[in-house]
């Protein structure tokens, strides 16, 4: 049965939305050019109205696509596309913006949200700001419209209530069964089956969403020639959105850090730098206007970067949404043929802001006084300056595909490629910039709250300097005593050591100082503490990263291209671990225990000999009772949850005071992005253990040699895959599969002993039954030698058994091991960040909230 019902309302709700944000932006923008206040406050309050029913109509957007993917109307391309029946419900959230389609509703949604809450809290710049708010919703609602206009035959939109047959018309199904519906869908790509993924797109949206509103207030200062009184009511939107958007950054960097297994969390991909860069020249924007804010000057200077923050957010839509960065990044959507008008969307904002930037540039107020090197607006200007250099690099990069295209695009042939190793090349870049950001943010708050003149130079700053200098080199000791790395190889890494510590103990002494008058003025100081503290985490974790699986076992593991390449790096930076065998790495003893399988509900994971995959259907059968931590969960042949892609690898990790740890790394079968290794992490107070399988056989999949017959008696020996091999008894047994034999039933059990690598003694225990008349023989297999043997004869008269044995290649897995050191300090010192934001995000909100109460 077709939902059709559900779906006409969603759209239905997508065409409110799209026009009542069109004539709330006409409504405004009517408020805002007449000077009849009458006129003024009936237009403003039409709008108002007009602007709610667009929050409503939105609203109705969400409830009604979330039903279709929550009930699973597989009817529809969307919730085919990006869910499944097998999905718990905290996954099908994140279905609901896998795509691009449901990720543009959840912009759409925040800007709604924040429309409504700038429209209670600010009555003053309601009307213009308001009316560019409205002008944005008009643009992303277009995007989800979905409409093609006749004659012209203009598709505007990718709506995301599409049936199947209108997605996908092509099909044969159509043509055989009309009414078609799918019993399951394709499910949510399993890398983004995680619980930052739920957590982490609406926060990076939300941050997104926020840069509108520092934008907004900038042209509404414009539009109605305030220029300088948006500065008061957009800082603290702009804080709260700097804070926003770079926690969303850095969880998405803590995802990676989790899922992916390219060794970090930070890979400068496009689509990574797309969101970083507009942060970026945010918090430049953030420091020009808390400038201006205090002495007056930088009003030209934070107009123009509150504009380069939206139009970078345009500009990141777009290399993400238009498919133009699809060779590039694994992360961008391909494109939905939205290109043309997210291009639309980019230009018109930027050429209106440019326009009116222009027209009213000569009537911005501007400092003539020259700035003094010894001011402090001159080295919050320095830092500013360095963050937004910084964007330039990593953009100016990042968008060689959009080079290339417009090259091609006037007919010519454009041969500029992205950096081949974009970690090497960034970096390279990128660390001197994060040695200016730190050593500024020093001086900058230094100068900020410290009168320091020509003549008293040396005396605020000659102990900071001498002490970094002492620190720097009290941490290049330990740091080569305990050989986590060598900085006389890396002397660029001992400047950005020393800029970090400088900068925590200028900062720290100016924390110090606020704290003993009025602690709620510490935001800047507890804010750059924050990054120094990252930058420290990300060079100790980053520069001096050390692999610990080196391969001791004297032959290469894999003859693969991946493995011989680059003079056979990964032969020599993998140990290969076989089954129950342990193996020492560095400071540890490595013992691989076998494949585990997931169960949805279960709190530890399975061994397979516990379960039967179902196909295709995300569940298994129960092949024994299942007991975890005290508490049976499932009686045998019950039908269980499972995630059936994914398959963890229990590995031991003994330390040399005999502690251990067990990880579970993760191979994935990803059809949507291709088989995909996840790493475990071992974490430490000073240092991760960070760990992958990069190699590993398909059990399923082997080749088994062809069957070897053996009559042997009790006590004879023999050759098994080229390990020693011994039948050490026959017993005759009073069971079988956990049933008890018959009165006329009969079994016995050898058990052959086989001495493997390392004089470890394995056994396996094949059995020969009689039960009601038929004869079984069931194989058993082992895959710590390799071996599948079965009890085929006994032979009363001579006292000897026949077997029949299969052999094949043992169980193994390729591990990969890296030590991260101090990757704590970046963690924490995220943490720090946000608390230093958040403090100021309350002090400047106090500030502005009192001057508007004051009517000012």
């Amino acid at each position: 049965m077709f939902h059709t019902t559900i779906g006409n309302i969603g759209h239905l709700f997508i065409i409110l939305s799209f026009v009542a944000s069109v004539i709330a932006t006409f409504g405004y923008f009517k408020s805002v050019q007449t000077t009849d206040l009458d006129q003024q406050e009936s237009w403003k309050r039409f709008s108002r109205y007009a602007f709610y029913v667009h929050g409503a109509a939105v609203v109705g957007v969400i409830i009604s696509l979330f039903s279709i993917i929550y009930n699973h109307y597989f009817e529809y391309h969307y919730a085919w596309s990006h869910s499944s029946k097998a999905l718990p419900v905290y996954y099908i959230i994140s279905c609901f913006w896998e795509g691009q389609e449901g990720s543009f509703l959840l912009w759409i949604f925040w800007h709604a949200v924040l429309g409504i809450v700038l429209i209670k809290t600010n009555k003053h710049w309601e009307a213009p700001v308001m009316a560019i708010f409205a002008a944005v919703q008009t643009f992303l609602c277009s995007m989800i419209l979905g409409v093609v206009l006749p004659v012209i035959d203009l598709k505007i939109g990718s709506s995301p209530f599409l049936m199947m047959r209108e997605a996908m018309p092509d099909l044969p199904i159509w043509q055989m069964k009309p009414d078609f519906i799918a019993e399951d869908g394709r499910g949510l790509n399993p890398l983004l089956q995680n619980y930052w993924m739920v957590i982490h797109p609406p926060t990076l949206f939300l941050g997104f969403a926020t840069t509108l509103i520092p934008f907004a207030y900038a042209m509404a200062g414009l539009w109605r020639r305030e220029y300088s009184a948006w500065i008061r009511p957009a800082l603290p939107w702009a804080l709260f959105s700097g804070l926003v958007l770079g926690v969303g950054i850095i969880m998405g960097g803590y995802w990676a850090y989790e899922t992916l297994n390219f060794g970090g969390y930070w890979n400068w991909d496009p689509v990574e730098n797309a969101s970083f860069v507009p942060w970026l020249v945010l918090v430049a924007t953030i420091h020009c206007m808390i400038i201006y804010k205090t002495n007056q000057t930088a009003l030209r200077t934070s107009f123009i970067l509150v504009i380069a923050t939206f139009i970078l957010v345009l500009y990141s839509t777009f290399l993400n949404r238009s498919g133009i960065l699809g060779e590039a990044s694994v992360h961008s959507f391909t494109d939905l043929g939205l290109s043309g008008q997210l291009l639309i969307y980019l230009l018109f904002f930027l050429f209106i802001a440019i326009g009116l930037l222009v027209w009213r540039w000569k009537e911005v107020p501007s400092d003539e006084k020259e700035v003094s090197t010894y001011s402090r607006e001159f080295w919050i200007f320095m830092g500013a300056t360095t963050l937004c250099l910084s964007a330039f690099q990593i953009i100016a990069a990042t968008s060689l595909p959009v080079y290339n295209k417009i090259v091609e695009g006037l007919g010519f042939v454009s041969k500029l490629a992205p950096p081949a190793d974009a970690a090497n090349y960034y970096s390279k870049f990128q660390l001197w910039f994060g040695v200016g950001i730190a050593v500024f943010s020093g001086i900058g708050q230094s100068f900020w709250w410290k009168k320091i003149k020509q003549e008293n130079f040396a005396k605020y700053f000659l102990m900071p300097l001498l002490a970094s200098l002492i620190l720097t080199f009290v941490v290049i000791f330990f740091t080569t005593k305990s050989q986590t790395g060598d900085f006389f190889d890396s002397p660029t890494y001992i400047v950005l050591l020393f800029g970090g510590i400088f900068s925590i103990l200028t900062n720290g002494s100016i924390l110090f100082d606020i704290f003993k008058g009025n602690y709620k003025l510490s935001g800047g100081a507890v804010t750059h503490i924050g990054v120094a503290m990252m930058l420290l985490g990300i060079l100790f974790s980053s520069g001096y990263s050390k692999v610990v699986s080196i391969n001791t076992a004297g032959f290469n593991i894999s003859n693969d291209k991946s493995f011989t390449e680059n003079n056979g790096k990964e032969n020599k930076e993998n140990v290969m671990l076989w089954l129950n065998t342990p193996q020492k790495m560095d400071n540890y003893t490595l013992t691989y225990k076998g494949v585990r399988v997931e169960g949805r509900e279960l709190p530890d994971y399975l061994r397979p000999e516990q379960v039967e995959i179902i196909e295709n259907d995300f569940h298994a059968i129960a092949l024994q009772d299942i007991e975890q931590k005290g508490k049976k969960y499932y009686s045998k042949g019950d039908t269980l949850p499972v995630f059936p892609e994914n398959k963890y690898y229990e590995i031991d990790f003994r330390d040399k005071d005999g502690r251990v740890t067990t990880l579970y790394p993760r191979f994935q079968i990803n059809k949507k992005m291709g088989n995909s290794v996840s790493p475990a992490l071992k974490r430490n107070v000073g240092t991760d253990l960070y760990t992958y399988v990069a190699l590993a056989p398909d059990l399923d999949q082997r080749e088994w040699s062809k069957t070897e017959d053996y009559t042997i008696a009790v006590k004879d020996t023999f050759f098994l895959n080229d390990y020693v091999a011994v039948l050490d008894n026959v017993t005759r047994v009073n069971e079988f599969e956990g049933k008890p034999l018959g009165p006329n039933d009969a079994a016995v059990q050898a058990t052959i002993k086989v001495m493997g690598k390392e004089f470890i003694q394995y056994e396996v225990k094949p059995t020969f039954v009689i039960r009601d008349g038929m004869v079984a023989m069931p194989p058993i297999e082992n895959n710590e030698v390799g071996i599948r043997a079965k009890f085929t004869n006994i032979d009363p008269k001579t006292g000897k058994f026949g077997f029949a044995f299969n052999t094949t290649q043992r169980d193994y897995v390729v591990l990969k091991a890296i030590e991260k050191p101090l990757i704590n300090l970046l963690w924490i010192g995220t943490l720090v960040l946000m608390v230093g934001f958040t403090m100021a995000i309350i002090r400047r909100y106090r500030e502005f909230k009192l001057m508007r109460d004051k009517g000012l």
